[in-house]
């Protein structure tokens, strides 16, 4: 029983390593185009404003926000927070990141598919992700104290708490779409304001390509624990 809990740990190191690579990727890239100024020399925020005018996201105020790469947008307050490390800064980088944002802004202004079908699945995702863990654990402790005695009470509570988990995968999976397409519209807008140059336009999709990484990261790691989880159970259900 140990053997089969601590043997399926292996599953997941291939998303931890990937999830170390993606973050050192934002990081190094995001740092290297952080000392990289954009020949129009507008700020950030003043670009949110030009690109959310553009999709006539008028409703929508800039604010700053504290931390790096903390950068977001609330559909509920219509609120774009840019980080201290984006916030002021004219840089391709900080550029990048608060037209990726405004991305989304356009997104809900839309009522895109993907935006609405993700926004619905965050109250459902966030309980799924607080219980399934405990719920799984709790599972497992039922199996090792009283599993193959004709009980399979711990196997069904082991089975809830995967279903739980698998709301986060199936999250995750959304995710990656939406954000590829908050940057794909990022770049049009830019391209369109006539104020970057080409090579400025590639450098800041290298900045968004790097900060999808993580979410392939985040959708990896999540899949391969729920591949575990399906494993432990598997396992379980042969021995019951």
């Amino acid at each position: 029983m140990y053997a089969l809990i601590y043997g399926s740990l292996i599953i997941i190191i291939p998303g931890i390593l990937f999830a170390l690579y993606a973050e050192f990727r934002v990081k190094s890239t995001f740092k290297k185009y952080s000392q990289a100024e954009t020949e129009a020399k507008a700020t950030s925020e003043q670009v949110a404003y030009k690109l959310l005018s553009q999709n006539n996201c008028y409703s929508v105020m800039v604010s700053r926000t504290p931390g790096e790469l903390t950068d977001n947008y609330n559909p509920t307050t219509h609120v774009l927070s840019l980080s201290d490390s984006t916030y002021g800064k004219s840089t391709v980088a900080a550029v990048g990141v608060a037209s990726h944002e405004c991305g989304h802004a356009a997104q809900h202004s839309e009522d895109s598919r993907l935006i609405a079908m993700r926004t619905a699945l965050v109250p459902i995702t966030n309980y799924g992700s607080t219980f399934a863990v405990p719920v799984a654990i709790v599972g497992l402790i039922l199996e090792l104290l009283i599993g193959g005695v004709g009980v399979n009470l711990g196997t069904y509570v082991l089975a809830l708490g995967v279903l739980l988990y698998s709301l986060s995968t199936i999250f995750a999976l959304i995710t990656i779409p939406v954000e590829i397409d908050a940057s794909r519209r990022a770049v049009i807008m830019l391209r369109d304001t006539g104020l970057y140059t080409k090579e400025e336009l590639a450098s800041i999709r290298k900045v968004l390509y790097a900060a999808a990484l993580t979410y392939v990261a985040s959708l990896l790691v999540s899949f391969l624990y729920l591949v575990r989880f399906i494993i432990l159970l598997s396992k379980f259900r042969d021995r019951d």
